[in-house]
């Protein structure tokens, strides 16, 4: 994973900010939306200076990408103020684009402040594990599990094959990188944008009682929003809670907030998505 976030700025031209990666591979053939967030995240990170960390991204998925090619990143600088960077990167493949983000980076500084806490009473990530040990799943599921490079641990169970329980808008899941990625938090703000792009479609699905395994199901996502608030370290176990407010004409939207383990809020995240049920379209 951090193979594929470390771009070669080789392609950038005098007047031009170019920068190519590579695509984490996936069984399903088609890139992960939290591999070309984080893409462009770092690729604007890079034409910011030292001090100006990302605190805001709004991004619309445009095409599906292809996991066997790697990714094109242009940015501009739109704007450079005293607290302020604001940059648009462009994600292309094959000469089109497939991803268009704006983001503003920041200079931290001290001020007011207050967040919300994290919901009670849910399971300890070490508690969900073993309540799902030894739980089977159907190859492909399986294999999306094994081969990714973050942990994930639902604590009200997964929606892979069946959805157990309640019918919700939400749910809540933990999740951590499954090895230490070092110390540079702009690198964790970079993952954490990898990361926010796991399961927060589920709360729509989950509210319907809708497996990902639902045969004819068609999930995509069209447009993400995420907020960064406080540092935080993605290769310990943070609590993404989630839930859907609203699903109506074959779009859902849900939201997340993402915690530490003590108590901190350390981002806010936001995506509509296009899904399409055979039995209700």
């Amino acid at each position: 994973m951090l193979d594929v976030l470390d771009l070669d700025a080789s392609a950038a031209r005098t007047t031009e900010d170019i920068f190519t990666g590579a695509s984490y591979p996936m069984p399903t053939g088609r890139v992960f939306g939290g591999q070309v967030l984080a893409q462009a995240i770092a690729a604007a990170d890079r034409t910011t200076g030292d001090d100006r960390v990302p605190h805001s991204m709004h991004g619309y998925f445009l095409r599906p990408g292809d996991a066997t090619q790697g990714v094109t990143l242009s940015v501009d600088r739109i704007h450079d103020g005293r607290s302020f960077s604001t940059r648009r990167t462009q994600a292309y493949q094959n000469g089109v684009p497939i991803f268009s983000m704006i983001a503003s980076f920041e200079r931290e500084d001290p001020g007011l402040e207050h967040q919300s806490t994290p919901p009670e009473g849910v399971a300890s990530p070490e508690e969900a594990l073993r309540r799902s040990s030894g739980r089977m799943l159907h190859p492909l599921s399986q294999r999306l599990l094994d081969d990714s490079a973050i942990e994930v641990v639902h604590a009200e169970g997964p929606i892979y094959e069946r959805v157990e329980g309640p019918h919700v808008a939400s749910q809540n899941v933990w999740m951590r990188t499954r090895r230490p990625i070092g110390d540079d938090p702009v690198v964790h703000r970079t993952v954490l944008a990898y990361m926010s792009d796991l399961t927060i479609q589920e709360p729509v699905l989950r509210a319907h009682g809708i497996a990902w395994a639902h045969p004819g199901l068609k999930v995509a996502s069209l447009d993400h929003a995420m907020w960064w608030h406080r540092s935080a370290r993605v290769d310990e176990w943070l609590l993404y809670a989630q839930e859907s407010p609203s699903a109506l004409g074959g779009r859902g939207l849900a939201s997340g907030r993402i915690f530490t383990r003590e108590g901190e809020l350390v981002a806010t995240v936001a995506q509509e998505i296009m899904i399409r049920v055979p039995e209700t379209a």
